[in-house]
């Protein structure tokens, strides 16, 4: 198994999203959902990757982003616990630092996304170490 990214940041992603004019989103949402989709295998639930989230973003006249968003965020609440973390940030709180947030001078979606990067991180940290395994133990040599 591969280790999950464990540096993702807001500041990186507006500043990677802004000079590549967009284009470095879709990685970080492909790069989200191959992670959780690792990450949460055992909970029966698959996250889409870029080529579902851009034609269900078609389809649906750009809401989808907000359904996938939710989706990521509440399966990490519920598979933090697998991993001994409590994370309380779920998709509603995503939901609302973006709608009603947007509302406290545009900064909501600034939280939103940084609630998540800062939950993708600690979760890709417990499930890295996971991956770990303890060193055997040297055979001591009895004479």
């Amino acid at each position: 198994m591969a280790k999950v990214k464990t540096n993702r940041g807001l500041l990186k992603y507006i500043l990677l999203t802004l000079v590549t004019c967009g284009i470095y989103e879709l990685f970080f949402i492909n790069g989200i959902a191959n992670d959780m989709n690792t990450m949460c295998k055992d909970d029966g639930l698959k996250t889409k990757g870029i080529l579902g989230f851009i034609v269900l973003t078609c389809v649906t006249c750009g809401i989808y982003p907000m359904v996938w968003f939710y989706g990521v965020a509440n399966r990490l609440s519920e598979n933090g616990n697998k991993y001994g973390l409590n994370i309380s940030e779920n998709g509603t709180n995503f939901l609302l630092w973006m709608i009603f947030g947007a509302l406290l001078c545009g900064i909501g979606p600034f939280v939103a996304m940084h609630a998540l990067c800062k939950n993708l991180n600690r979760v890709g940290e417990a499930y890295n170490k996971t991956l770990e395994t303890p060193a055997a133990p040297a055979a001591s040599a009895e004479a």
